[in-house]
C-alpha cells in the first residue's frame, strides 16, 4: 500500500511518549473503507489463513486483546493496519517499500501461484502458497508480544519460515523503544532501533541508511537481522560501499557497517517523484533551520537520495505535529496543488503526503508516566488528512464506540469513515472557503477530546466511558462540519445565478 510513516522517539516527543503513526493510503483510483476495532482473545483465530496468499499458519493459544483498524469489507482479508495490545505494545504494518533487481534475484518474493491446467496433464501446475504480507502481519504478531523487540523477533521468525510476497517496513514500540523492520527479498530482514532523541520519516522506499552487522549478530542493542544476512550479502555482492584494503569505508567505519539503502533499496526516477519528496517535506517542516532546503544551493532537495533516515527535531514533537506532517501537501512551496506561488506545471509535481485516497491515519502513543491501564492512546482519522481531525481514544478497552467501528459498504453519515470522505470531497471543491471551517473543527474536537482523556485519568473513571463521550462529541462536531462544507461547496456550483425571487 502507498503510505507514509513517522516514528517519534521518547525523548523527541513533548511528553516522553513513543509515537508511531502511519497514513494507510489506497492504490490510485481506489478508496478502502476502514473501521476501528477491539479484538478480544476469543475472537482471535487459532488457525490463520490468508485470503491473498492462501498461507495457513497455526497461532498460539494465548492471544492478548488488541486494537486494530481493519478493512470494513473482508473480501481481501483483515488488513488490521495498526494497534496496541493489552501489554501496551504497539505495531503498525505496513509501509510498502522498494528493493532492487539484485536483491529480488537472490531472494525472490514468495508470491501465490494459482493452480493451472488439469491434474494428471503434462502441462499441469499445482498451486503454490504465497508468503505473508500487509494483510496478515498485525494479526499474526501483535496479540503475542510483550515488547517492541519481541515483536521484531516474532515477525522476523515468521518471515524466515514463510517468506513474504512484498517489500515492507513495519514499526513496533513500547514505552521505552521503537524498532523499525524492513524486509529484504523473500526471507531476509533488518531492523534498527530508533534513537530516543530522533524521529524517522518514511515514504514507500527502503529507508535505513546505516546498519551495524556486528551489533546485529552480537548483542543486538541497536540492530537485529535475519540469521544469515552477512553470508547472503557476501554471496550476492550486495554491499555497494567503497572500501579500502582493510574493509574500511570512506567515513572510516569498519567492514560490518554498511548502507542498506544502497545495498537493498532503490533510487529510481519514480522515487524522485513519489517517495523522496515526502521525506524532504517532513524534515523541512520539523527541522527548518538545520540546513538549506530550497533553491539551487539546497543541502537537500525533494529529489535527494541521501536525506538522513533519522534526525533530531528542532523542538519536541506533539501528536498535533504528527497529524500536521502527515497532512502536508507542500504548503509554502511551488509544489502545493492548492497553492498559487510558482508555475502551474510545478503544482502537483510531487506526490503529496495528505493525499485524497488516505483510508485511515493511526498514531499509537504509549506513555511511560501513567498507569498501565490508561498508558496507551490510539489516535484515529479517516479520509483525506487535509480535511479531517485526529481523534484520541484509550486503547485498553473491551469495546470500540459504534461511530468509529461501524463502517458498512453503503455510504452513511452514521459512520465516521464515510462522514470524513464526504467532507473531504466537498471541502476540496471549495478549498478556500471550507478550510477555515475544517481548522476550527479540528481545534475544538482535539482540545475537547484531550480534556476528556485528562479528566478520566485524574478522576479514575472508566476508559470505555471516556471513549463513548469522545465518540458522541466527534459525531456532533463532524455532522456540523459536514453541513458547513456542504453549504460552501453548494455556493460554488457552476449553475449558480445572482438573481433570486426573494
Amino acid at each position: 500500500m502507498p503510505c507514509t510513516t513517522i516514528l517519534v522517539g521518547r525523548n523527541a516527543s513533548n511528553d516522553g511518549s513513543t509515537i508511531v503513526a502511519r497514513n494507510e493510503d489506497s492504490a490510485n483510483g481506489e478508496f478502502t473503507p476502514k473501521r476501528f476495532a477491539v479484538v478480544r482473545p476469543e475472537e482471535q483465530p487459532r488457525t490463520y489463513r490468508s485470503v491473498l496468499s492462501h498461507v495457513t499458519i497455526e497461532l498460539p493459544n494465548n492471544p492478548m486483546r488488541y486494537t486494530s483498524l481493519p478493512n470494513a469489507l473482508s473480501n481481501e482479508g483483515i488488513w488490521a493496519a495498526a494497534g496496541i495490545n493489552e501489554a501496551n505494545v504497539g505495531m503498525s504494518a505496513t509501509e510498502t517499500i522498494t528493493s532492487n533487481e539484485r536483491v529480488l534475484a537472490a531472494d525472490p518474493l514468495i508470491r501465490y501461484i494459482p493452480e493451472r491446467g488439469t491434474k494428471g496433464a503434462a502441462d499441469y501446475v499445482p498451486a503454490r502458497t504465497g508468503g505473508i504480507g500487509e494483510e496478515d502481519m498485525v494479526t499474526l504478531v501483535l496479540p503475542y508480544i510483550h515488547s517492541a523487540r519481541e515483536g521484531v523477533l516474532r515477525l522476523g521468525s515468521l518471515l524466515e519460515q514463510y517468506g513474504t510476497y512484498e517489500m515492507n517496513g513495519v514499526a513496533f514500540h513500547d514505552a521505552e523503544e521503537i524498532w523499525w523492520l524492513e524486509t529484504v527479498g523473500g526471507h531476509h530482514w533488518i531492523a534498527r532501533r530508533v534513537p530516543d532523541t530522533c524521529y524517522v520519516a518514511m515514504p514507500n522506499q527502503l529507508g535505513i541508511d546505516r546498519f551495524d552487522l556486528a551489533d546485529a549478530e552480537g548483542l543486538g542493542q541497536e540492530h537485529l537481522c535475519s540469521r544469515d544476512l552477512k553470508a547472503f550479502m557476501r554471496e550476492n555482492d550486495l554491499d555497494l560501499m567503497m572500501r579500502d584494503g582493510g574493509g574500511r569505508s570512506a567515513t572510516g567505519e569498519g567492514p560490518d557497517v554498511f548502507n542498506p539503502r544502497l545495498a537493498f533499496g532503490s533510487a529510481s526516477d519514480a522515487d524522485h517523484v513519489y517517495n523522496t519528496p515526502r521525506t524532504w517535506n517532513i524534515q523541512r517542516h520539523l527541522n527548518p533551520h538545520a540546513c538549506v532546503w530550497d533553491g539551487p544551493t539546497a543541502d537537500y532537495g525533494p529529489e535527494s537520495d541521501d536525506i538522513p533516515w533519522c534526525r533530531r527535531p528542532e523542538h519536541k514533537i506533539t501528536s498535533e505535529d504528527v497529524k500536521h506532517v502527515l497532512s502536508l501537501h507542500y504548503q509554502g512551496t511551488p509544489y502545493d496543488p492548492y497553492g498559487r506561488p510558482g508555475s502551474p506545471d510545478m503544482r502537483g509535481k510531487y506526490r503529496t503526503i495528505g493525499i485524497n485516497r488516505t483510508s485511515q491515519l493511526s498514531a499509537t502513543q504509549i506513555r511511560s508516566h501513567t498507569k498501565q491501564g490508561i498508558r496507551a492512546w490510539q489516535w484515529i482519522a479517516f479520509g483525506s488528512n487535509v480535511f479531517n481531525a485526529f481523534v484520541p481514544l484509550f486503547a485498553n478497552v473491551d469495546e470500540a464506540p459504534a461511530y468509529f467501528s461501524t463502517t458498512e459498504e453503503t455510504v452513511s453519515t452514521e459512520s465516521f469513515y464515510w462522514a470524513n470522505r464526504l467532507i473531504g470531497a466537498l471541502a476540496d471543491a471549495s478549498y478556500v472557503s471550507s478550510l477555515p471551517h475544517v481548522e476550527r473543527y479540528a481545534e475544538k474536537l482535539v482540545s475537547e477530546a484531550r480534556r476528556i482523556l485528562f479528566e478520566t485519568e485524574k478522576n479514575g473513571t472508566a476508559p470505555e466511558r471516556a471513549n463513548e463521550e469522545i465518540a458522541a462529541l466527534t459525531r456532533k462536531l463532524t455532522d456540523e462540519l459536514l453541513g458547513r462544507v456542504l453549504h460552501e461547496a453548494s455556493m460554488g456550483m457552476r449553475n449558480a445565478f445572482s438573481r433570486s425571487d426573494s
